[in-house]
């Protein structure tokens, strides 16, 4: 295992008959990465965070979580992994306050400490006006924000989430992702499997691409932008107020620049390194004036859209 890994997978194979669900993943994510997971339907993703939590064994290959085998440790994978399925499932009879009691004594919480950790949760996610109200009357967004509670009601070294944000309106899924963020915070790793790509850019270090169980791509969204769109170059941006030829010329000829397009008084520069300083000199010593410079910003969406065009 890596010095920082705390979820790992070698060579991990999953088949189903003559189906290849995931093949040969090789995954790192390191201890309070927030880690987006990738991919349409039938990708693997679910089925790579099933065999991650020890709840479906591979074909072949490892995972890990924390240095614990999942095939082989998978109790004590458990006891410090928290999981989100798309579909939550709860005690329709009993209160959100009993259903989160029952997860707490099943991970063997004193009584008094689970009681005390209970209040705050609830609190923390928007449900301790409805402590006591029994959760088969609770919406989708409801159960979604007790789920996050029950992830945490263990204290968890690693929380996954399969599409935690699916079916909630517009302001509860700005609070379920500023909890997951949060989770990040106190140096919980995260994995979030999700279709909502914005979201996923929102609060998400680094990205994995999954297609066909293949890990097709994987980095932060600008190293992938980067990669995928800007040609291996970084972009800038520059609006200026005069942009002769002369001033063009003199970009050009910037140690790292590699290309620069023009199109009225904006030029597009493609270069090695972020080189905002000296491009910012050249057009003063040209007698030029920056109205505003900017490195360009990848859309998540425009990324997984070209990689799939092309896969």
């Amino acid at each position: 295992m890596s010095k920082q890994a705390v979820i790992e997978t070698k060579e991990l194979v999953k088949t189903y008959g003559k189906f290849i669900a995931v093949d040969k993943l090789n995954l790192c994510v390191n201890q309070g990465e927030i880690f987006g997971f990738l991919g349409p339907n039938g990708a693997g993703k679910t089925t790579t965070l099933l065999m991650l939590l020890g709840l479906t064994e591979p074909t072949s290959g490892t995972a890990r979580i924390c240095g614990f085998d999942s095939t082989r440790e998978p109790i004590k994978v458990k006891r410090i992994t928290g999981y989100l399925p798309e579909r939550v499932g709860f005690y329709d009879d009993l209160t959100a306050s009993e259903n989160l009691d029952y997860t707490a004594a099943l991970n063997g919480l004193p009584r008094e400490m689970a009681s005390k950790k209970i209040d705050e949760l609830l609190n923390m996610v928007g449900l301790s006006e409805v402590a006591k109200q029994k959760v088969g009357t609770f919406s989708h967004g409801m159960k979604q924000r007790l789920g996050i509670a029950d992830v945490m009601i263990k204290a968890p070294k690693v929380a996954l989430f399969d599409e935690p944000t699916a079916g909630i309106d517009p302001e509860g899924i700005e609070q379920v992702l500023e909890m997951i963020a949060n989770m990040a915070k106190q140096k919980v790793t995260v994995v979030l499997s999700s279709h909502q790509l914005h979201h996923v850019q929102k609060i998400c270090t680094r990205v994995g691409i999954l297609s066909k169980g293949h890990l097709v791509a994987e980095g932060s969204v600008d190293e992938l932008g980067r990669e995928k769109i800007g040609g291996g170059k970084l972009r800038i941006e520059v609006q200026v107020a005069e942009p002769t030829s002369k001033l063009v010329k003199s970009i050009e000829n910037v140690k790292g620049v590699t290309n620069v397009e023009s199109a009225g008084d904006l030029l597009l520069i493609s270069c090695d390194k972020d080189l905002r300083r000296q491009i910012s000199k050249v057009v003063a010593d040209c007698d030029s004036l920056i109205v505003q410079m900017k490195m360009e910003e990848y859309g998540l969406d425009d990324i997984y859209m070209k990689y799939f065009r092309e896969s």
